[in-house]
């Protein structure tokens, strides 16, 4: 995938649809396309929240740690974001991240990621709203 693609890829991620088309380019350019096999883990419950992940191709499974081990809470597809939580709110992952198919993803990292939040607020807003749904429905 070319720089244009993964530019019009976020361009449908909703936490980037307010961002333009300049600085999702760099926000593109500044990221690391990263490849997962089935079963590998993108992030682990505890880890430091260093980055971001957009996903762009394939499923990926959220898992929380239990008494019993671990649970799956949730799965997301393309057009996603997972790992912002821990950014945001300065924290360590709260879950740990899979991918359950062979997953295509942008790894944006911290300082990057925070950056190009703060210069949208709509896209910060999105961003709250979808941390909130997040909160209100984990275990």
């Amino acid at each position: 995938m070319v720089l244009n693609d993964e530019v019009q890829m976020l361009r449908r991620v909703p936490l980037f649809s307010g961002i333009d088309a300049g600085k999702l380019k760099l926000l593109a350019f500044a990221s690391d396309r990263v490849s997962y096999r089935e079963g590998q883990e993108l992030f682990h419950q505890g880890d430091e929240g260093d980055a971001a992940y957009v996903v762009l191709s394939g499923v990926v499974d959220v898992y929380k740690e239990g008494p019993s081990g671990d649970e799956k809470i949730a799965s997301t597809g393309s057009c996603s974001v997972v790992g912002e939580i821990a950014i945001l709110c300065g924290t360590t992952r709260n879950a740990t991240v899979k991918a359950s198919t062979v997953v295509e993803a942008l790894r944006i990292r911290k300082d990057c990621f925070l950056k190009v939040l703060s210069s949208c607020p709509r896209s910060m807003a999105e961003t709250m709203r979808v941390m909130g749904e997040r909160l209100a429905t984990a275990h």
